[in-house]
């Protein structure tokens, strides 16, 4: 997509406020704050080429926008104008709305090209001048490289699961599989597996994101069902500020999903999503200890530990090529199944026989208590032992069953990553049980550790 013709109208835009911002700039430099309104007449022609070879030429009308706009006058110097250079970014989008039209056609003719074309402008312009992507104006000769955006850390996603999504398929489930990013772009957008035919979705991914600004940027997460060739349906969005994370430690949240980020009127539930977090901030004076062995740094849950010889190392950004070390947490794991509580009634007379199955979900490795007969409070006081390869990428499924002579019927399960035995080194917890009417599992969980070190490429 280029532009073919760009010309901003006759409409100025209108400033309807003004603020200073005193503590982002520092004692060098002035950050200013404006609120923009314009309602444009421009004349925008856009060449769009599509993958099918097909060349679109898009006129784009009728812009209505509203946002803040945030200046930056740095350094501040002794000679006329008084700074060096200004920095421009869109601090605030607060609404966009615009008209496509294809020249000499009719652009929604062509099945979701309309779409395409309108996502991928929003997108272009969001992440082209919102902060905090900034365009630097040199004023007087010098070197601005300082006010240019610069990684400050990495944003480690864990996604573990969703749970109720709304189904959108009318045969069958939907098949979803989600969409997260900071910054919406193609190459900084990452995409999970497609679970078919499941609306509680297991995937125990891991993925990584540069992180510019913790104190405005979010990481935002899109749940679709797979269509295959017919697209994607949006399932739901959901968002998480950055600055709710404590860097350092790993943060479990769960995410009601929406159907729109900007539109907060949205009531109907759509299921909610599962995340584990970890920021890692660069340079900073603290050192954050591996829960699993207190002589190294933690600059990832998953992924790179310092090398032993140096102690800044992980806290620098890495390179194209350079070799950092990757951590492979091995140990067993040992999980007591105490006591189930307030099961539902299952069986005619009231009751339930229950069972608990326990399976580690990368390896396979499965074990099951014994049927605790005509009980919903059953008492098992059973203890597991699992050899785990690879427990930062493990998961632990525990399904809840009732044993009947003809047949199994399951009651619902729990399902959780290895992350916080591996934090606590043992703890003992009351657990719901998803899918189930009521009812709770009482259980003990103990970490051995063994940790395993290689070294590999960054990619």
């Amino acid at each position: 997509m280029k532009f073919d013709k760009l010309t901003l109208g006759t409409v100025a835009p209108q400033f309807t406020g003004i603020s200073i911002v005193e503590s982002e700039s520092g004692a060098d430099g002035i950050t200013m704050e404006m609120d923009m309104q314009w309602d444009g007449n421009p004349n925008i022609v856009l060449n769009i080429n599509t993958k099918l070879g097909v060349s679109l030429p898009v006129q784009v009308k009728d812009i209505g926008f509203t946002g803040v706009f945030r200046l930056i006058f740095k350094p501040l110097v002794a000679q006329f104008p008084c700074f060096g250079a200004v920095a421009y970014s869109l601090r605030e989008k607060r609404y966009l709305d615009f008209t496509l039209k294809v020249i000499g056609g009719d652009l929604s003719s062509i099945p979701g090209v309309s779409d395409a074309i309108e996502e991928t402008i929003r997108n272009a312009v969001e992440d082209s001048i919102t902060w905090p992507v900034r365009n630097i104006v040199p004023i007087l000769p010098g070197d601005y490289s300082g006010l240019e955006l610069k990684p400050v850390g990495t944003l480690d996603v864990k996604l573990v699961q969703a749970k109720e999504l709304t189904n959108k398929d009318i045969i069958g489930k939907s098949d979803p599989f989600a969409v997260l990013f900071i910054r919406p772009l193609p190459d900084k957008t990452k995409r999970s597996k497609t679970i078919d035919n499941q609306l509680n979705p297991i995937w125990n991914e891991n993925f990584e994101f540069i992180v510019e600004d913790v104190s405005t940027q979010h990481l935002t997460i899109k749940v679709f069902d797979d269509e295959g060739v017919q697209g994607a349906e949006l399932i739901g969005c959901a968002q998480l500020a950055l600055k709710e994370l404590e860097p350092g430690k790993v943060k479990d949240v769960w995410l009601k999903l929406v159907k729109d980020l900007l539109v907060q009127r949205d009531n109907k539930y759509r299921g909610q999503v599962q995340l584990e977090l970890l920021y890692n901030p660069y340079g900073t004076d603290s050192t954050f200890k591996n829960p699993f062995d207190a002589d190294f740094s933690l600059t990832s849950l998953e992924k790179a530990l310092k090398s032993p010889n140096s102690e800044t190392e992980a806290l620098a950004p890495e390179k194209p090529g350079q070799k950092k070390r990757e951590v492979i947490v091995r140990g067993v794991l040992s999980v007591l199944v105490i006591s189930g509580e307030n099961l539902p009634p299952v069986d005619f007379n009231g009751k339930a026989d229950p069972f608990v199955v326990l399976t580690m979900k990368k390896s396979e490795t499965k074990s099951k208590t014994r049927v605790a007969n005509e009980t919903l409070n059953p008492v098992w006081n059973q203890t597991f032992d699992f050899v785990v390869e690879d427990a930062l990428h493990e998961m632990l499924i525990i399904e809840v069953w009732d044993h009947d002579t003809f047949r199994k019927e399951k009651i619902g399960r729990i399902v959780m990553t290895l992350t916080r035995v591996l934090l606590e080194g043992e703890f003992q917890d009351n657990f719901t049980i998803d899918g189930a009417k009521s009812g709770n599992l009482h259980l003990h969980l103990k970490w051995s550790p063994q940790l395993v070190f290689r070294d590999r490429d960054t990619q």
